[in-house]
């Protein structure tokens, strides 16, 4: 059971209260915005009973709040102990029958309810009922195909970028590295110079990147909360996709420097005679 079906957070504790409490019941948000309720409040529920069939109230009292239940079809819905509802009522009894029918279903429908009418709490309902309320949910796509495309989309784009910006800023200020060779600076001391600048780049982007893809994605669970069902109770970190990420750009800021270690192997000469041109 999600933790988030529950507004605690904690599907252990509030499943545990209501166990421990022969009486108690878990309603929905929408009921306990309705009329206040606090816990420890009773409830009084009319229920039907198999003795007369009447209906009589019967005190709940109010455990815990829950968001979702996968048995609950509606917004408002209640949740209560089987062994404590069929004391009160009389009747320990819960099955669901499906009946085939031969011709057309809702034809069939008042005959069954006709058979069915004195039995405490037996509802029926055809097909095309059942059909129209699944129908008006809302539908639940996979999207894991469409994910790992745009993943690894991100991760070839991060790679180009880290890569490309770090070998043209170096070819960029060619010049300059060929001034400060002919001033006395070994090719080791340049290379040094350049993974001292790679290394700046990668830990700034990663830190930056991560705080920022962090904020995002939390805020993005704040504001759509009400548009999952049920909402996430917390964030979800792609532990595989970020390691492949900072491994990709790690190899492509290598290959720049490497790249560009190889081009200043050109003679200082040639460089100062290529960038005054």
């Amino acid at each position: 059971m999600s933790n988030a079906y529950f507004g605690s957070g904690d599907a252990r504790a509030t499943l545990s209260a209501l166990q421990s409490t022969p009486d108690g019941i878990v309603v929905s948000e929408e009921t306990v915005t309705d009329f206040q309720l606090e816990p420890g409040d009773t409830i009084n529920l009319r229920l039907l009973s198999a003795g007369d069939h009447q209906y009589h109230p019967v005190p709940f009292r109010f455990v815990g709040v829950a968001r979702e239940f996968p048995t609950a079809p509606r917004d408002s819905f209640l949740v209560a102990n089987a062994a404590y509802i069929a004391k009160v009522t009389g009747n320990a009894g819960a099955e669901v029958v499906l009946i085939r029918a031969a011709g057309d279903p809702s034809a069939l429908h008042p005959r069954v309810a006709a058979v069915v009418k004195d039995l405490a709490g037996a509802k029926v309902r055809d097909i095309d009922e059942v059909s129209k309320l699944i129908g008006s949910s809302l539908t639940a796509i996979d999207l894991a195909g469409l994910t790992r495309l745009e993943l690894a989309y991100a991760v070839i784009l991060a790679a180009c970028a880290t890569g490309l910006v770090l070998a043209l800023g170096v070819l960029d200020r060619r010049r300059s590295f060929a001034v400060m060779a002919a001033l006395g600076a070994k090719p080791r001391q340049l290379l040094a110079f350049l993974r001292g600048e790679a290394v700046l780049i990668f830990g700034a982007g990663a830190l930056f990147g991560t705080l920022t893809g962090a904020v995002v994605a939390w805020m993005l669970v704040v504001l759509l909360t009400g548009v999952f069902d049920p909402p996430p109770d917390r964030l979800s970190i792609p532990w595989l996709y970020l390691g492949a990420l900072f491994a990709t750009v790690a190899g492509s800021i290598i290959l720049a420097i490497h790249l560009v270690g190889r081009r200043m192997e050109v003679s200082l000469v040639a460089a100062l005679r290529e960038d005054s041109g």
